[in-house]
């Protein structure tokens, strides 16, 4: 599912991750003989300090471009290990810098706040920067011989706003954004995502390893078990998952004939977005975007989540939901048919993975073998086993999606 990259995949930067690579013979078997990870994968945390120092740092999401929509906006991300912050500038462009004042070290913002002010300044000692990270003041250095402004700078970090999501590659070496995503770009783009607006964010931390969340996102051979709100507007067994280039694994699934969107009644109470086509309007594709980033493309509405590792068995998930500015702007307008729908599916999907993670922690516990219908899942553990060996990624056909 994933295409070889022009710049060194995650994995291959650093030393292979702390995992008997035998361990990993079973995840990068084809599929249909393929398992699981290791048990180590979900319970080390040495292993999740490797990831941090190795998947989590190329194109990371850190939020949406609308939250920074004006000059001075500032705001502190936290990515699990480290922190990011961004900035709009009195030019209007975006900029990302590490969350380290260039003095001591000390945060610039707290993670997780925000501010509006004309310039960056650091609480601790009062450096002072402008919005595009230049050195606008060091206290106590205008006649220290040999101190040179210019050489203190805040250091930036590439960034790309995307359709409205903000990514940021900490690692600075990441390669090109249009690799990362592949042929994606043309599936997202009919949904104009870049011009809905956010009417809803939801915040969860899950007692469960940040893989758990995204294999059981790919996958709906779950679903007639745990999902029964789903499953009466979406035939489980429906849908296809995609082979197409980019570093991102997801596919599609069907709506049922009766309903319009993923909703308890299977009705929408906003607008079909404008733009797509006959198959999207009748189809929701699933986009996991390596490492962090879910994407879900309904008719009439986008929601992603978005995950940051708190722990190797805690993860934090900000699930947001867009939509069209024809009905952002309507008096009255409710978005709860697709919040409420959602967040009963997400809080069942939380109590399986939480499940999961501790029956994972059991010494027992060894890796299971994929059904059939699991193929995305097998393409999300082949990545990673494959970032875990620093094996590059395979080149991936160019396949048009069943309808």
């Amino acid at each position: 599912m994933f295409s070889q990259q022009t710049a060194a995949p995650a994995g291959l930067r650093g030393t292979p991750a702390p995992i008997d690579p035998a361990r990993l013979a079973g995840a990068l078997a084809p599929h249909g003989s393929s398992r699981m990870l290791p048990r180590e994968a979900y319970v080390d945390p040495v292993v999740l300090a490797w990831e941090h120092a190795n998947f989590f740092t190329g194109w990371i999401c850190v939020g949406r471009a609308d939250d920074l929509d004006a000059s001075g906006k500032q705001t502190a991300i936290s990515l699990g290990g480290s922190g990011v912050l961004l900035t709009r500038a009195e030019d209007g462009a975006l900029h990302a810098f590490a969350n380290v004042c260039r003095h001591r070290g000390h945060e610039l913002l707290p993670c997780g706040s925000s501010t509006s002010k004309r310039g960056i300044v650091c609480p601790y000692h009062a450096w002072s920067y402008r919005l595009d990270g230049s050195l606008l003041a060091a206290p106590g250095f205008r006649d220290v011989e040999g101190f040179e402004p210019d050489q203190f700078g805040l250091i930036e970090l590439p960034s790309v706003d995307w359709h409205g999501w903000v990514f940021v590659d900490t690692s600075r070496v990441a390669g090109d954004f249009p690799e990362h995503v592949g042929a994606l770009e043309d599936i997202v783009a009919p949904y104009r995502p870049g011009k809905l607006r956010a009417l809803a964010t939801h915040e969860y931390e899950i007692a469960a390893n940040w893989k758990i969340i995204v294999e059981n996102y790919q996958e709906c051979y779950h679903c007639s078990m745990i999902h029964p709100e789903l499953c009466s507007v979406s035939p489980p067994e429906s849908g296809a998952n995609l082979d197409l280039p980019g570093d991102w694994v997801g596919g599609w699934m069907a709506l049922r004939d009766e309903a319009d969107t993923m909703s308890l009644d299977g009705k929408s109470a906003g607008v079909v977005i404008d733009g797509l086509d006959a198959t999207e309007q009748r189809t929701v594709m699933y986009i996991a975007m390596f490492p962090n980033l879910l994407i879900s493309l309904h008719p009439d509405y986008v929601m992603t989540h978005r995950l940051t590792p708190l722990a190797v068995d805690r993860t934090f998930v900000e699930c947001a939901w867009l939509f069209p500015e024809a009905v952002a702007e309507r008096d009255g307008f409710d978005p709860s048919y697709a919040v409420d729908f959602w967040d009963i599916t997400n809080r069942q999907d939380w109590s399986a993975c939480e499940s999961v993670q501790r029956g994972l922690s059991s010494e027992h516990a060894v890796p299971g073998p994929l059904a059939p219908e699991e193929d995305g899942v097998q393409h999300f553990v082949a990545r990673v086993a494959r970032g875990y060996s620093g094996q590059p990624e395979p080149a991936r056909k160019t396949l048009l999606p069943s309808t």
